[in-house]
């Protein structure tokens, strides 16, 4: 789960990370409002979107006057963001972030993230900030330093020193960076956070280390025991389709193929999804109903994929276990009954109740294909899908 810069800037500041004074906004006399408050003679305008390469695209603007700050946002607000990590599709802009301009001196790169391989929490630091981190690893590999943080020591201060000479920072500002380093690492245990990066991260002509910008994400399976992380969601940000699918438990992604894919079990959907591929076709989604489920989730799922317009045929591909295969087979008789269906069905059914399963959709009188083969299913899937 993704939250905004500016809610991200305000867990910041509980765990003792600088940023500068800002606020959010709806609209473009809110963002003036705020701009009057903080005071001054410059603030900086930013689109609010799950993604970044804002200032790239658009969506970052430097206003020195108040006149500025209600063109900007009338520019930004209501319009859709297109940047390098969201598609051509871009991000609807509904909140700006306004916060003063300061006096940048330097800027580097900080993050944090879990790292599942490690099972260790691992810091990343570059003194070259303010640019894609990717192309920083790419063109100037020497200039990123990355380490682990032993769970039980935690982090410790010859870390924090191990990060400051490599930004060449003056003495007096080590204390200032190990006191934002433990507050990136205390919220990321205490929150369950997936990353936290700050990009750039700068020192002002003071000597203040602030964090400019703030992007921060969260474990799915954690959010659940954060009443207070889960209150920072924002859907219009999200895939209709996807968050639509977790209020019923279901992992499903939307993809850019013409096959809707419904399997139980992530491994068998990844394989299914490969089978597709191999035989010629493209998914249109990654969707797992889980190990065990119930005729009500499977009629979602089977809704989802069926309101995708780029969908052309779906294949259904169950090994019953814990979920039996009558119950997949009344999910989908269910949901077929429910949605106008116009595209043709491929249902693979084994394991328990199999058969019972593929009685049900023989006997159902309507248009599903079912097979026992997962090669011969995905060959029809594929062929159904471009009309042969």
């Amino acid at each position: 789960m993704n939250i905004h810069e500016y809610q991200a800037k305000q867990l910041f500041k509980l765990y003792g990370i600088p940023v500068p004074e800002g606020s959010p906004a709806e609209t473009a006399g809110h963002a003036e409002q705020v701009a009057r408050e903080l005071g001054g003679n410059a603030w900086v305008v930013k689109a609010q979107v799950h993604a970044g390469g804002r200032g790239k695209a658009g969506g970052v603007h430097i206003a020195k006057s108040l006149d500025e700050i209600t063109e900007f946002s009338r520019k930004l607000l209501g319009t859709r963001l297109v940047t390098q990590q969201t598609g051509a599709e871009g991000l609807p802009v509904e909140t700006l972030y306004v916060e003063k301009a300061g006096q940048i001196d330097r800027e580097f790169y900080l993050s944090a993230l879990v790292d599942r391989g490690s099972e260790r929490v691992i810091f990343i630091a570059s003194a070259a900030g303010g640019m894609d981190i990717e192309e920083v690893a790419e063109k100037t590999p020497d200039r990123i330093i990355s380490f682990q943080v032993d769970p039980a020591a935690g982090l410790q201060p010859y870390q924090c020193r191990k990060v400051a000479f490599a930004f060449g920072l003056e003495s007096t500002q080590f204390k200032s960076l190990e006191k934002i380093m433990a507050g990136i690492y205390k919220l990321l245990l205490e929150k369950d956070a997936g990353q936290i990066e700050i990009n750039p991260l700068v020192t002002t002509n003071s000597g203040e280390l602030v964090a400019v910008d703030a992007k921060i994400n969260f474990d799915d399976n954690a959010v659940a025991v954060h009443p207070d992380i889960t209150a920072m969601r924002d859907p219009g940000q999200e895939d209709e389709k996807e968050h639509k699918a977790q209020q019923f438990g279901l992992n499903y992604i939307t993809l850019d193929g013409s096959i809707g894919c419904m399997v139980n079990g992530a491994g068998l959907a990844m394989a299914t999804m490969d089978l597709v591929k191999l035989k010629g076709g493209s998914p249109a989604n990654f969707l797992d109903v889980g190990g065990g489920t119930n005729t009500e989730k499977v009629a979602e799922a089977f809704k989802l994929i069926l309101a995708d317009p780029n969908v052309k045929a779906v294949l259904v591909n169950i090994f019953g276990g814990i979920v039996k295969c009558d119950v997949i087979a009344e999910g989908i008789l269910a949901a077929v009954k429910e949605v106008s269906v116009k595209v043709p069905v491929v249902v693979r059914l084994e394991g328990t109740n199999a058969e019972a399963g593929r009685t049900l959709l023989r006997e159902s009188g309507l248009n599903l294909v079912a097979a026992d083969d997962l090669a011969k299913a995905a060959e029809q899937v594929v062929a159904l899908a471009e009309g042969v």
